[in-house]
């Protein structure tokens, strides 16, 4: 074996183990997603997690890769191999890209949970692994995008996956309407979720995931740098940690548990477009100002834009996306405007992010009132209230449940059997 021939293979060998990292994520946005929400939707939520990942390749697979890296149509987007036939030398570049085109979709499930039916969040998803995220990924990431030739950076993608799934979820969210109780004119009521230490795990996974995520996007066994960004991806996810808990305890007097989790979320979020680029103490400021902007952004998504997110989503990834790409412009070593870069970056980057946001509001938009214009989006009020785990799939996450609901092990069977369901337990 040739040296090159063995550096070639360590590259790969990078390319696969942090794509068993981005997704085994999806354990931690599953575990997420349950822990923040009500204990009557936790099987709807694996469901939907579960079908992301499988559905979002396989679209992904069939035709979202080769519009992000096929033959490019003036850096807008590419088209040909689909299904990558005549393309399987890239078959590496696709197992990676696929685990994020999945991530990116599964933003969206947190953001509409406990209201949407199921068959509507698949179709969203399958839109956003064939489309939005194909398109805005072929901007920033195929040598030949528009965004790309303008001097844009997002290393590993805090607007390319995050703030286009964010996105994605504002538009989902305002169409679908929140949730039944959340809002009485101008009162909130908050809908606690069921088991914030299944929260905190999911944090936690998510968090060694993204090592992978941010150390994987060297794209090669390049030590020097791998070691570099999963230094800023530590750092920065805990300085979001002190920053949402010290603001949280400025704000509250108290320090909020389900806001210093998501804390580290969008620290690692905030240094995901520049982990190569940013300096350790840049790092630092980056997660202080992550936590904080998430604590401001999920009060006023709530309160003033009444979107409902019950796992803050949108704060998360959309606001803290669009901090980590501008972060880049301010903090890059190399060509940020606090390291005399002057504002070229600054301003590539600013364009990069309002392009996205515009992309992905207006698609999103055209698609999801087609969809409603097909079918209603969202499950009925009275399907609400029993909780999706039962009315969707005639079953439930906790044993417990059935007796809230009145039901016996023989009931359910019945119920199902005369619904013309397969008997199941």
């Amino acid at each position: 074996m040739t040296i090159e021939n063995l550096i070639s293979q360590l590259d790969m060998y990078v390319i696969l183990v942090s794509a068993f990292l981005v997704f085994f994520m999806h354990a931690g946005f599953s575990m997420v997603e349950i822990g923040f929400t009500q204990s009557k939707n936790a099987l709807n939520i694996l469901l939907k997690n579960f079908l992301t990942i499988s559905v979002g390749t396989i679209s992904y697979f069939a035709v979202g890769f080769s519009i992000m890296y096929g033959t490019s149509f003036s850096g807008i987007a590419g088209f040909d191999n689909l299904f990558m036939i005549g393309n399987y030398e890239s078959i590496g570049d696709f197992l990676f890209d696929a685990v994020f085109a999945a991530t990116s979709a599964t933003i969206i499930s947190g953001a509409v949970a406990e209201r949407i039916k199921l068959s509507s969040y698949l179709a969203i998803v399958v839109f956003m692994s064939v489309i939005i995220y194909p398109v805005a990924g072929h901007w920033m990431w195929s040598d030949d995008g528009w965004l790309v030739k303008l001097g844009f950076i997002d290393y590993a993608g805090s607007t390319v996956v995050h703030s286009v799934g964010a996105w994605g979820a504002v538009v989902a969210v305002y169409f679908l309407g929140a949730r039944i109780g959340k809002y009485d004119g101008n009162r909130i009521k908050a809908i606690p979720g069921h088991n914030l230490p299944l929260g905190a795990l999911g944090v936690f996974i998510l968090w060694f995931g993204w090592f992978g995520f941010n150390t994987g996007s060297a794209l090669a066994f390049a030590i020097d740098e791998m070691i570099h960004v999963a230094v800023t991806t530590l750092l920065s996810g805990s300085a979001g940690v002190i920053g949402a808990a010290i603001f949280t305890l400025i704000k509250y007097k108290k320090v909020d548990a389900s806001l210093t989790f998501n804390g580290a979320l969008a620290g690692l979020v905030g240094i995901t477009a520049g982990p190569n680029v940013i300096s350790p103490i840049g790092a630092i400021i980056v997660g202080l100002i992550a936590g904080v902007l998430l604590v401001v952004a999920v009060s006023f998504i709530d309160r003033s834009l009444k979107l409902d997110d019950p796992v803050g989503a949108i704060a998360v990834h959309g606001v803290n996306g669009v901090w980590g790409t501008i972060a880049v412009g301010l903090f890059s070593v190399e060509t940020g405007l606090f390291y005399g870069g002057g504002f070229s970056q600054l301003i590539a980057q600013i364009i990069g992010v309002i392009a996205v946001l515009v992309w992905v509001i207006a698609a999103m938009s055209i698609f999801i009132l087609l969809l409603k214009s097909i079918t209603s989006i969202r499950i009925s009020p009275e399907a609400e209230i029993q909780g999706l785990d039962f009315s969707e799939h005639g079953s439930t996450a906790y044993s417990n449940n059935l007796s809230s609901l009145g039901l016996g092990l023989a009931d359910r069977l019945n119920i199902i059997s005369k619904s013309g369901k397969t008997n199941s337990i």
